[in-house]
Order: structure tokens, then C-alpha cells, then sequence
């Protein structure tokens, strides 16, 4: 009796191993385009399959923050053939400041790369829709490549995957800024990544002293509202709140400054400001 899967990735991996073009999703009983038959089309149906072979090509970039189930770029806007710095981007204050520190260099192009719940179109922990993301794209005039992550898909297979849609990464760009267990993960989960590619990691902030952090936000005019809270805050921070010097300077000494250990994260309305030709 052959194994009957129960979790579609599975069910899917094994009708492609059996050449067929259809397979039956355990959780709902609908029958399935495996990329082997959409391959067999020929081409993109613009319909945000599943298992999309061809980067859904055919649909409207406007419709792929809402349906595309696979790494995708998600404004028109597209990286050079030349060498780009990858910043992998939440959306919040530190994204933003990692930018910034990125144009102030002046080294290269950058191209934004954001990770979203396939099936929610949310940004973990920030807790925003994917929409907010691509209006941030769209108004910095920046590539924005969207990687929606699926139960299941490992997380660093789905981020080779959308790295194969950029012509050549220089360096991958975090926003971190002096948690050193999340600087190792880094290491530990990119390194071997980059090294295939002949790209580093880099991290402008690391180590930079939150006043000169907080000066260069303010110095971009642009507003940061708290998006999510954690329990560590829950009663001093609340969704809505601006991210400025005040709410700093009534935060106690148990709560990071800048949230660092989770306990809240922002969105950078970068739209408010003019936009930058």
C-alpha cells in the first residue's frame, strides 16, 4: 500500500517523482498543479499558482503582493545586471536606518528583500501587511523581492530560491545592531550562501551608539509607528505610538531603547516624506 501524504509538500514532491501534472492537497480535497504540469504549459497563466515555475511572470505586478506563492519581485522597479547590496528588509525604524546607511556609502546599488507569511501576506514580528512593504518599495524607488515563506519550507531553502532572481548579490545587508546570538545565526545561516555567491555580509549599525541612531532618524523626517508589542512592554508601549525621543526617555530600564529584544517593532512610513529623485 503506497504512503498517502498528509502535509501538500509532501504530496507534491511525490507526484513530481511520478511525472504527473495534478496532485490531490491533503487539506482540502482540490487537485493541484504540480510545477512539472505548469512547466508543461509552457508558460505563466498569471494566476498565482502554487507551484509556479515561472517567477509569475504574466501577472500584474499590482496582484502579486496578494497572490504569489513564490519569490517574486513585487514592484517594477528591478535590480542592474551589476553587483547590488541585498538588504533583507522588515519594514521598521532599523531597515530604514540600514538603508540610509547604505546610500550614505555610495558603494553600489540596493535592492530590498522581504519575507512574508505566504498564506496571511503579513511580515512576521513587524505584524504588517505586505501592501505597507511594496508602498515603501514603490516610494523609495527601490526593487523589492518578495519571498513568501510556506510551513514546512525551510526557511534558508526558500531564501536560495529568491536569491537565484537577483543577477549578481555583492553583499547581504542587515539591519542588526548589537545583539550578538542574532549576528551568529546570521553567520551561521548566509555564510555558505554568500561564499557560492562571492557576496559578504554586512552590518552598518552594528555598534552604533543609539544616539546617533535616533539623531538619524530624525534627520530622514521620517515617522516610525510602533506595528506590534510584546508582553515585555505590553502597558508601556502600545501599537500606534510614535517611535521618537520621548517614548525612549519614558521607557524603563528593563525595555530596550530601540525594542532590540523583540518587545516592540515599528513601520517606517516612509511616504510621508517626499519622495527622493
Amino acid at each position: 500500500m503506497s504512503h498517502r501524504p498528509t502535509d501538500w509538500r509532501e504530496a507534491h514532491r511525490q507526484a513530481v517523482e511520478l511525472g504527473e501534472s495534478h496532485y490531490t492537497d491533503p487539506d482540502t480535497g482540490l487537485h493541484v498543479f504540480t510545477s512539472l504540469g505548469l512547466e508543461r504549459r509552457g508558460n505563466c497563466c498569471g494566476s498565482g499558482c502554487r507551484h509556479c515555475p515561472f517567477q509569475h511572470d504574466s501577472m500584474e505586478v499590482g496582484r502579486r503582493a496578494t497572490w504569489a506563492q513564490q519569490p517574486v519581485w513585487l514592484t517594477d522597479a528591478r535590480p542592474p545586471d551589476n553587483p547590488v547590496d541585498l538588504l533583507f528588509w522588515s519594514g521598521g525604524k532599523d531597515s530604514l536606518l540600514a538603508y540610509r546607511a547604505l546610500v550614505r556609502e555610495g558603494v553600489r546599488p540596493a535592492a530590498l528583500l522581504t519575507t512574508f507569511d505566504a498564506a496571511t501576506r503579513v511580515v512576521a514580528h513587524q505584524d504588517v501587511r505586505l501592501n505597507q512593504i511594496v508602498r515603501q518599495a514603490e516610494h523609495l524607488g527601490v526593487p523589492l523581492l518578495g519571498v513568501p515563506l510556506h510551513p514546512g519550507h525551510p526557511y534558508v531553502d526558500r531564501i536560495h530560491e529568491a536569491v537565484g532572481l537577483v543577477p549578481r548579490v555583492a553583499r547581504f545587508v542587515f539591519g542588526d545592531l548589537h545583539l550578538e546570538h542574532i549576528r551568529e545565526w546570521r553567520d551561521t545561516t548566509f555564510r555558505d550562501l554568500a561564499d557560492e555567491l562571492g557576496a559578504t555580509l554586512h552590518f552598518p549599525l552594528w555598534g552604533v551608539p543609539y544616539q546617533e541612531l535616533i539623531a538619524d532618524l530624525e534627520a530622514s523626517g521620517v515617522p516610525c509607528e510602533v506595528s506590534a508589542v510584546t508582553e515585555p512592554a505590553e502597558g508601556v508601549v502600545e501599537v500606534g505610538d510614535w517611535f521618537d525621543r520621548e517614548m525612549i526617555e519614558r521607557l524603563p530600564d528593563r525595555i530596550d531603547p530601540f525594542g532590540e529584544n523583540g518587545e516592540f517593532h515599528t513601520l517606517a512610513k516612509v511616504w510621508r516624506r517626499p519622495r527622493e529623485e
